[in-house]
């Protein structure tokens, strides 16, 4: 691990044995070390996939055979499971100083990691609905008929079951997102970990921790458009970083 680096871990550690009310931010690379496709970048699912069919209300409506074909390929297994920078997180919450984990993944693997406080922008894969006679499905179950084939509806026969996730078009639900800047404007330590920051109105509230007050980090592999506005960057994977910020943060602290 290089020294900057080091040097970047010991900035955020300390941040965090300053802070009293902690918030972090999280994007589709930390899942990425679970091996969850991310969707932008290079390999990303965007590149073998139209969004705007496999991933808008309005494909989805119009063919959602596009859609299980896609989340085929891509859906969180039931099996993926959290990894080390998930535990550190949720370890930082346990020890009082993380308030709220504001993600933007659906895979809920910050929850199987013991987080308690999750705010959703996009909605998660736990339940899907049919649009048509409105019965609710667990994912798991789902699951379990996409590896055979497209999942219909038992009751009305529909093949417009939709899992509870916002697609392109939809709104991100008012209540989550209200409550995810409250947090953000809350926050005199705002931390993110593999998000590109591209993706509005979620990519605005590093911007209202920062016109707060609040500092602000980031892990992430690569750069950012905003990264000028964080005063610790740190380049590199989550799941080997945030660990040692947590050992970190421990030993200031004891």
């Amino acid at each position: 691990m290089s020294m900057v680096v080091e040097e970047g871990i010991k900035k955020i550690s300390r941040m965090l044995s300053e802070s009293e009310h902690a918030v972090v931010f999280t994007g589709s690379g930390i899942s990425a070390e679970s091996g969850i496709p991310t969707f932008r970048g290079p390999g990303g699912l965007w590149e073998k996939y139209n969004p705007e069919e496999v991933a808008s209300i309005y494909g989805f409506k119009r063919n959602p055979k596009e859609f299980w074909k896609f989340a085929k390929e891509l859906i969180i297994k039931s099996s993926a499971s959290p990894n080390p920078a998930h535990y550190a997180i949720a370890e930082l919450e346990k020890e009082g100083v993380v308030k709220a984990v504001i993600t933007q993944n659906i895979d809920m693997l910050h929850q199987r990691a013991g987080s308690m406080r999750v705010l959703e922008l996009h909605g998660s894969m736990k339940y899907v609905d049919c649009l048509e006679c409105r019965n609710v499905y667990e994912w798991e179950y789902i699951e379990k008929i996409l590896q055979i084939e497209q999942p219909v509806c038992e009751r009305c026969g529909s093949e417009l079951l939709k899992p509870r996730v916002v697609f392109f078009g939809e709104p991100l639900p008012y209540g989550i997102l209200s409550e995810a800047m409250e947090e953000s404007r809350k926050a005199d330590l705002f931390i993110v970990v593999g998000s590109s920051l591209v993706v509005y109105p979620a990519a605005k509230l590093p911007d209202m921790a920062k016109e707060s007050g609040a500092k602000l980090a980031i892990v992430n592999l690569e750069p950012t458009e905003k990264d000028f506005l964080f005063d610790v960057a740190i380049y590199g994977k989550a799941a080997e970083i945030l660990p040692k910020v947590l050992e970190e943060y421990r030993r200031l602290k004891s």
